[in-house]
């Protein structure tokens, strides 16, 4: 699938909850529930995501040209937050992830239930994920 196509998926999904704020959160702590679960050793501060309220750590790791992200969180929210992007970005290629136009979260009013704080970490997360993908492309160049 597509950025493109998952964040439909995603808009899809919340929009059966029809705005009920109690509903989308409890939702967005479910998502997380189903991250597959972050091994300890990588559970370091190198990992940890800077300008996150919560601890949130990321890593990721390419295979066949294409990025895979594990993610945890010590907060419910956060750890949800963190899996919609996970799903948004796995088995992407570092050219589609540099260039995605991420516009899932204004579609479901993300910043009504996240807050600034929430809002500042998200985009802390993206800017990670980012990244990486700038990484693993620079080290695709450099090979080739």
């Amino acid at each position: 699938m597509t950025i493109n196509q998952i964040q439909d998926e995603i808009i899809s999904e919340f929009s059966l909850l029809d705005g009920d704020m109690e509903m989308t959160v409890f939702y967005i702590m479910e998502l997380g529930q189903k991250l597959p679960v972050m091994p300890e050793v990588d559970k370091t501060e190198d990992n940890v995501v800077k300008g996150c309220q919560s601890k949130v750590w990321l890593t990721s790791k390419l295979e066949d040209n294409k990025l895979y992200f594990t993610a945890d969180s010590n907060t419910a929210i956060t750890k949800g937050l963190v899996s919609l992007l996970v799903r948004i970005f796995n088995g992407q290629t570092p050219d589609v992830i540099l260039n995605a136009d991420l516009y899932f979260m204004n579609k479901i009013g993300m910043e009504r239930f996240i807050g600034t704080q929430r809002s500042n970490g998200f985009a802390a997360m993206i800017k990670q994920m980012k990244l990486y993908a700038l990484a693993f492309k620079t080290k695709m160049e450099v090979k080739s």
